[in-house]
C-alpha cells in the first residue's frame, strides 16, 4: 500500500498549467487569471525556466497604477515574484506536506526539474494523496 513517503509529488501534481512570461503586459495577465479563475500562475522564459511567479497579491500592486486612471501598467516582470520556492517532482508528499505546514502562506509550489518548470503541486493535490492513501 502506498503511504506518504513512497508518493512522489510527480504522482499528484497538475501539468497543464496557465504561464505568462516575463514580457506579458501585466493586465492581460490579470484578465486571464479572473477569467481562469486561478489565484496565481508560473512565470516562464522562452525557454521553460522558471523566472517568477504572478500572484493575485503581486497583483493588487496595480492599483496604484490603476489609480492613475490607465490601463497599461507594464511587464509581468515588474510585478511577480522572484524570489520562488519550488519543489522537484521526486520530493515525497509527505516532505511536501511538512513545507506547506511551514510556509503556510502558500498555497502552491512549482515543480522544477533541471531548471525546467514540469508542473505544480497544491494543498489540496495533497490531500486528494492523503484521501487515496488512507
Amino acid at each position: 500500500m502506498a503511504t506518504l513517503e513512497t508518493v512522489r509529488v510527480r504522482d499528484y501534481m497538475s501539468t497543464r498549467l496557465m504561464t505568462f512570461t516575463p514580457e506579458m503586459e501585466v493586465m492581460n495577465a490579470v484578465h486571464q487569471l479572473v477569467k481562469s479563475g486561478h489565484s496565481g500562475a508560473p512565470v516562464v522564459d522562452a525557454s521553460g525556466k522558471l523566472v517568477g511567479m504572478l500572484s493575485e497579491r503581486d497583483c493588487l500592486q496595480i492599483a496604484l497604477v490603476a489609480a492613475q486612471d490607465t490601463c497599461v501598467a507594464g511587464p509581468v516582470s515588474q510585478y511577480m515574484s522572484k524570489n520562488v520556492e519550488t519543489v522537484s517532482s521526486d520530493m515525497s508528499l509527505a516532505q511536501l506536506a511538512g513545507l506547506f505546514t511551514q510556509n503556510r502562506q502558500f498555497r502552491r509550489f512549482p515543480v522544477v526539474d533541471d531548471g525546467k518548470l514540469v508542473g505544480q503541486i497544491s494543498r489540496s493535490d495533497v490531500l486528494r494523496a492523503i484521501s487515496h492513501c488512507c
